[in-house]
C-alpha cells in the first residue's frame, strides 16, 4: 500500500492498523519496567547494591538507543512488519533468559537482549502507521501509540510484582515472556495488515517494466546531513531526560520538600503517567486539526517547564502538589501527537525507518542517563533541583520543536 491508497483507506483498515501497532508498543514500554519492578526480589536473590541494580536499567537503555538507529536501516530495507515480529520474539525470549538467571552477568546479558528487541519499535511502528493509516487520521494514530505506551507502563508494576509477591520473581519474568509472544501470534494472523510494498522495490520494478525511468538511490546515510534529524535527536534527549527525571526521582524529590508519605509521593508519579495519557488522547485531535505542530510543543512544554518550577518551590501544599504533577503529565503527554507529526514532516520521503530510528534513539539515551544525574541531585542532598532541572529541560526542548519547524519549512520551500 502506498501513502495514496493509504489516504483512502477506510476507517475500519485504519483502527485495526493503528490498534495492533498500539499493543505492540504498549509490550515494548512494559518491558520498560519489568526488570524495575523485580529490583526487591533481584537485590535479595544476588545481594546487588542499587548501583548493580541502576546499572541494568542503563544496559537496556543503552542497547536500545544504539540499537534503534541500527533497525532504522533495516526497517527501510526489509520491511516494518518484519523488523517487528523479530522484535516482539526477542522480548519474550529475553525474559525467558531472565528467569533463568543464576548470577549478575546473566541479568546483564538479559537485559542487553531485552533492550536489543526494545529497539525496533520506534522505527517499526511509525512506518507502519506512516504507510498504512490515511493522512486524515494519523494525528489520531500517533496519539494511540502514545496512550498505549504509557499502558504498557502503568500495567507492569502491578503485574510483576502481583506475580512474583504470589508466585515469586522467576515465575513473573515466565509471564512475562508469554506476554509479547502472545501478541506475536495476534500480528501473525493480521499479517497482512501490516504489509506494504518497499519503496526500492517498487522503483525497480517500475524501471524493469518499463513504466519509469530507473533512478539512482540515494545514499543511506544522505538523511544524516539534515540538520532537521539532529534537532529532532536533540529535542528528544533533552525532553527524556525531563520525563527520566520525573520517573525516577521525582517521588523522593516530593517527600523531600513537601515531608509526604511513601505513598502519596508515589501517588503523584501515578498520577503523571495517567494524566499523560488523557493529554496524549487530547493532543491526538490538537495534533489533527493543527499545521504548526511546533507550536504545540512549545506551548505544552512551557507551561510543564513554569509548573515544575513552581514544585521546586516548594510553597504549594501536598494535594496542590500532587495535582500539579498531574498537570505536567497533561501537557507532556499532548506535545506527543504534535511532536510526532513534526518529525514525519521533516523525514525524507523513503527514509522513515531510518529517521525515526535515529531520532527516537535520543530518546533511549536520555533515558539511560537522567537516572544518574537526577540521582547525584538527591545524592547530595538537592530535591528542590530535581524539579529545576526538570522545567530546565522542558524550556530548552521547546527552542528544539521550534528549531524543527523552521529548518522544515525551509525544506519544503526548497522543495
Amino acid at each position: 500500500m502506498t501513502q495514496a491508497t493509504a489516504d483512502n483507506a477506510s476507517f475500519r483498515d485504519d483502527a485495526r492498523v493503528i490498534s495492533l501497532v498500539g499493543i505492540a508498543h504498549a509490550v515494548s514500554h512494559f518491558f520498560h519496567l519489568v526488570l524495575a519492578s523485580l529490583f526487591p526480589w533481584l537485590k535479595e536473590a544476588f545481594v546487588l547494591s542499587y548501583a548493580e541494580l541502576g546499572f541494568l536499567m542503563s544496559v537496556f537503555f543503552i542497547v536500545s538507543g544504539v540499537g534503534q538507529a541500527l533497525s532504522g536501516f533495516v526497517v527501510d530495507r526489509v520491511g516494518a512488519r518484519m523488523v517487528l515480529f523479530a522484535g516482539l520474539g526477542m522480548l519474550g525470549i529475553s525474559a525467558f533468559f531472565l528467569s533463568a538467571a543464576q548470577n549478575y552477568s546473566m541479568l546483564l546479558a538479559g537485559a542487553m537482549l531485552a533492550g536489543l528487541g526494545n529497539s525496533v519499535f520506534h522505527p517499526a511502528d511509525f512506518t507502519l502507521l506512516n504507510r498504512r493509516v490515511s493522512l486524515a487520521r494519523l494525528g489520531y494514530g500517533f496519539s494511540m501509540h502514545g496512550v498505549s505506551g504509557n499502558l504498557g507502563w502503568a500495567a507492569a508494576p502491578i503485574f510483576m510484582i502481583s506475580v512474583a509477591t504470589v508466585y515469586g520473581w522467576r515465575a513473573a519474568l515466565v509471564c512475562a515472556a508469554l506476554l509479547p509472544l502472545a501478541i506475536l501470534a495476534l500480528l501473525l494472523v493480521y499479517r497482512r495488515e501490516l504489509d506494504y510494498p518497499l519503496e526500492h522495490k517498487v522503483v525497480k520494478q517500475a524501471a524493469v517494466a518499463g513504466a519509469g525511468p530507473e533512478v539512482k538511490p540515494e545514499s543511506a546515510m544522505a538523511f544524516m546531513r539534515l540538520p532537521a534529524v539532529w534537532l529532532c535527536f536533540t529535542f528528544f534527549f533533552i525532553s527524556t531526560q525531563a520525563s527520566g527525571g520525573i520517573q525516577s526521582f521525582s517521588s523522593p524529590s516530593l517527600r523531600s520538600l513537601y515531608d509526604m508519605s511513601l505513598t502519596w509521593a508515589t501517588s503523584g508519579v501515578t498520577v503523571y503517567m495517567l494524566s499523560s495519557a488523557l493529554g496524549t488522547l487530547w493532543g491526538g485531535f490538537l495534533a489533527t486539526r493543527s499545521t504548526r505542530h511546533d507550536r504545540n510543543v512549545a506551548i505544552a512544554f512551557s507551561l510543564a517547564g513554569l509548573i515544575s518550577l513552581v514544585l521546586a518551590s516548594g510553597l504549594v501544599n501536598p494535594l496542590v502538589a500532587i495535582m500539579l504533577m498531574g498537570v505536567i503529565g497533561f501537557c507532556a503527554g499532548t506535545a506527543g501527537p504534535s511532536r510526532d507529526l513534526l518529525i514525519r514532516a521533516a523525514s525524507p520521503k523513503h527514509a522513515t525507518g531510518r529517521v525515526y530510528g535515529v531520532v527516537y534513539s535520543g530518546m533511549d539515551l536520555g533515558m539511560a542517563s537522567a537516572p544518574i544525574l537526577f540521582g547525584l541531585l538527591m545524592d547530595h542532598h538537592h530535591p528542590s533541583w530535581v524539579f529545576i532541572l526538570i522545567g530546565a529541560f522542558q524550556v530548552a526542548a521547546l527552542f528544539t520543536a521550534f528549531g524543527v519547524g523552521k529548518v522544515t519549512q525551509h525544506q519544503n520551500k526548497a522543495a
